[in-house]
């Protein structure tokens, strides 16, 4: 029987054969691409031709029936199919899984003190501190501003309403309004969630977050089906802002030592516009209560008084 794509094996074929579909004949230097072909990237001939390593082989890879491929296996099939360094470490995060046990119960994310003592220093900067899965673990006061002045404030207190930032982002129609450019920012949210999944086969919240947003989402299980993987660590955002218009940002991720889990993500404006756009959303914000940074203290300062929507929630 094939393992399904929820086993090691199984999501290991998934990725393979998504970055074969993705790869094009034209990019892989194969020759006879010209002719008519069936499929969208390369055969599974031409993989295993370019890896040096049986067609059988490969098929059984693909189909999840193969155990303990080598490095130099893996390596070769990278080359192949022109993996990118995080494609590389997520390809050998499900070719060498930990042992499965059974899943333990998932603590809730804690941010460290430290973390929160370097948002309380940089509280006027719009900042927000990222858990595994995106949730929002603490955030200052202009960055709950910036990304989601609907909810409330102290939102990260409880792990149950909890801000999600992927459940924002394809679920909550102001959210997803407020990205110029939200397809790059879904797709970048997905390539995370994507690496991860394969970092920890076992955490049952992820697998429960993407089975939600692939149900509710058309394009999150297009993209999530895509194979897409990549580690983010800055660049620019554009937002459409309810309350100050349009404004551009780059932005910074900053992991954190005492939990490699967490990211924090720093936002500076592009330009003199979006500058003066975030001293008034600053303004606005201070207007609503004291500044700083919260990760559950029970002020509530300028949130709004409606409750986290549940979809929302990161349960």
């Amino acid at each position: 029987m094939t393992p399904s794509a929820s086993t090691p094996r199984g999501n290991l074929g998934e990725f393979l054969r998504s970055r074969r579909a993705a790869l094009t004949p034209e990019r892989a230097d194969v020759v006879g691409w010209g002719r008519r072909r069936r499929v969208p990237g390369l055969r599974r001939e031409e993989v295993a031709q370019l890896a040096g390593v049986s067609v059988a082989y490969y098929t059984r890879l693909e189909q999840g029936q193969a155990r303990n491929a080598s490095t130099e296996v893996l390596l070769a099939l990278a080359r192949a199919l022109q993996l990118t360094p995080t494609e590389l470490e997520h390809l050998i995060d499900l070719a060498r899984p930990a042992p499965l046990r059974p899943a333990p119960r998932t603590r809730p994310e804690r941010p460290h003190p430290r973390a929160l003592a370097m948002l309380e220093a940089i509280s006027d900067q719009p900042a927000v501190l990222l858990g595994r899965r995106n949730d929002v673990l603490a955030w200052t006061r202009t960055g709950h501003a910036l990304l989601a002045p609907h909810l409330p404030f102290d939102g990260t207190a409880d792990p149950a309403t909890r801000p999600s930032l992927p459940r924002l982002l394809f679920l909550d129609p102001q959210v997803r309004g407020s990205y110029a450019d939200w397809r790059t920012e879904a797709c970048t949210h997905v390539a995370h969630l994507r690496r991860i999944s394969g970092r920890y086969l076992d955490d049952t919240r992820l697998a429960e977050l993407v089975g939600e947003l692939s149900m509710k989402d058309p394009e999150f299980a297009r993209l999530w089906a895509s194979g897409c993987v990549a580690d983010c660590v800055g660049g620019t955002k554009r937002f459409r802002h309810p309350l100050v218009g349009e404004l551009g940002m780059e932005f910074q991720i900053w992991l954190q030592a005492d939990s490699p889990d967490h990211r924090l993500e720093v936002y500076t404006p592009t330009d003199q516009g979006s500058a003066d756009a975030m001293t008034l959303l600053e303004t606005l914000t201070h207007d609503g209560g004291p500044g700083g940074a919260t990760a559950g203290t029970g002020d509530a300062g300028g949130a709004a008084p409606a409750r986290t929507p549940s979809e929302h929630r990161t349960g």
